[in-house]
């Protein structure tokens, strides 16, 4: 298949996953900005006056990064787990698997529509945090580089969700009950230092820590609480794994061919 081909194969998939999401808007994109504004009228506005100020910043300022990096997570995920569990379902995915279209191209517009997703509801949400306090990005492109590496490595990890799902229950129990508790737990709502010596312990094993704590120092600058440059590392080793077990699943066909 020459790369004219599979660019265009790569732009079918991906507008198939804009068109998707953006159809249904009112399921997609609505909901979680709606969640994120209640999230900053209890945490940000009601709770964050009698909390004051934490890791230097007044508490909404410090909230509004870890907002937007858990819608981002959330969606880039959602999207392709849904998604490629709806074709996996329904059989359509065969038709991809048996074409000449390769298989990381297949992937890679997959993933694409989830980075898609993921980043416009990030968007939106920080156009909502700016009603409520103002956002001045430190460093553009470390912010940047993290969101996009995040939305990736959710995106792909959504896919071998989706892979190795057998139920449309199934492709809730990693938001539910992974997901959700390491983001809380994840340094969203509160500085490292704040916690007692043994929880901040437990709080440097989760990784959604690092990737909350480089995204919010490259918004607000200042003492990042994890060594940003090793974090950025550990974040690109996480994709590149996550995607290349995603592509040994397509390759060997696992719970896709019948």
């Amino acid at each position: 298949m020459k790369a004219q081909e599979q660019a265009r194969a790569f732009m079918t998939i991906f507008r198939k996953e804009i068109r998707r999401f953006l159809r249904i808007w009112v399921q997609t994109l609505i909901p979680p900005v709606i969640t994120m504004v209640l999230y900053f009228l209890i945490f940000g506005q009601l709770i964050g006056q009698r909390i004051g100020q934490m890791g230097g910043v007044d508490y909404m300022s410090f909230v509004v990064p870890g907002l937007i990096m858990m819608a981002v997570i959330n969606n880039a995920y959602s999207n392709v787990v849904s998604s490629f569990y709806s074709a996996k379902f329904t059989k359509s995915v065969e038709e991809l698997l048996v074409s000449p279209t390769p298989n990381y191209v297949i992937l890679l517009g997959y993933v694409a529509g989830g980075i898609a997703r993921g980043l416009a509801v990030g968007a939106i949400v920080t156009a909502v945090a700016l009603f409520f306090t103002p956002v001045h990005i430190d460093n553009i492109g470390l912010t940047v580089l993290v969101v996009f590496l995040t939305a990736f490595l959710f995106a792909s990890a959504g896919l071998v969700n989706a892979i190795y799902a057998n139920s449309f229950d199934d492709i809730s129990i990693i938001p539910t009950f992974v997901l959700t508790p390491l983001t809380y737990l994840g340094g969203v709502f509160f500085a490292v230092d704040a916690l007692p010596g043994v929880w901040q312990n437990v709080t440097y094993a989760n990784p959604i820590l690092y990737l909350v704590s480089t995204f919010r120092y490259g918004i607000l600058g200042g003492q990042a609480e994890v060594n940003v440059l090793a974090s950025i590392f550990g974040i690109m080793v996480f994709v590149a794994g996550v995607f290349a077990y995603a592509m040994y699943l397509l390759s060997r066909g696992k719970k896709l061919r019948t």
